[in-house]
């Protein structure tokens, strides 16, 4: 899995910060035998100490590695070539959405991944190597400069260029999707 600068700092920290390597969560939260997000988070937080954000990106990173070998071909497939460049804004946007709560389905496909909770409210893709195109049901949302109206599965789209890109607003619209669904 390829993830972004900070994610590897993260990653390195977790000794320091938590007493336990990433593996040796990952030993926990098989013994747990917990496959919701959201109760791994909060056992590793109310058993263990650990912080919400390092709670998460232990989880996230857990539940990732059981993504059937299709499911984790298709995303692969994805963001293969020139795409590559892309891949640490889809795991940024993953990691973001699976913390808003523990019924969130990441549902990868032939050209994107669907998210959804009791209906698809985002879908990622990557239609070209400089952008990913993030889809969003916000019905009733006025459009802005950045977040445009758009017509099929979904009401809004967002371009997202950089990780940068992937800020309070951009939360804030993909969190407001999530809680119409």
């Amino acid at each position: 899995m390829d993830v972004d600068a900070a994610t590897r700092t993260m990653i390195a920290n977790l000794p320091a910060r938590t007493g336990r390597s990433l593996d040796e969560w990952f030993l926990i939260l098989d013994a747990a035998g917990l496959e919701k997000h959201g109760q791994a988070v909060s056992l590793l937080k109310s058993e263990h100490g650990v912080t919400h954000g390092f709670a998460n990106l232990i989880v996230t990173l857990y539940l990732s590695r059981g993504a059937s070998p299709s499911e984790q071909a298709l995303v692969d497939a994805q963001y293969a070539g020139r795409k590559g460049a892309l891949r640490p804004i889809y795991e940024r946007l993953i990691a973001l959405v699976a913390a808003f709560g523990d019924d969130v389905e990441v549902v990868p496909k032939k050209t994107g991944v669907s998210l959804r909770r009791t209906k698809q409210f985002a879908l990622v893709e990557a239609p070209s190597s400089s952008r990913i195109q993030l889809g969003l049901n916000l019905r009733d949302a006025a459009p802005t400069g950045r977040l445009r109206a758009a017509t099929g599965m979904c009401t809004h789209r967002v371009d997202v260029t950089s990780i940068d890109q992937v800020d309070e607003e951009l939360v804030g619209w993909l969190r407001a999707a999530y809680q119409l669904a």
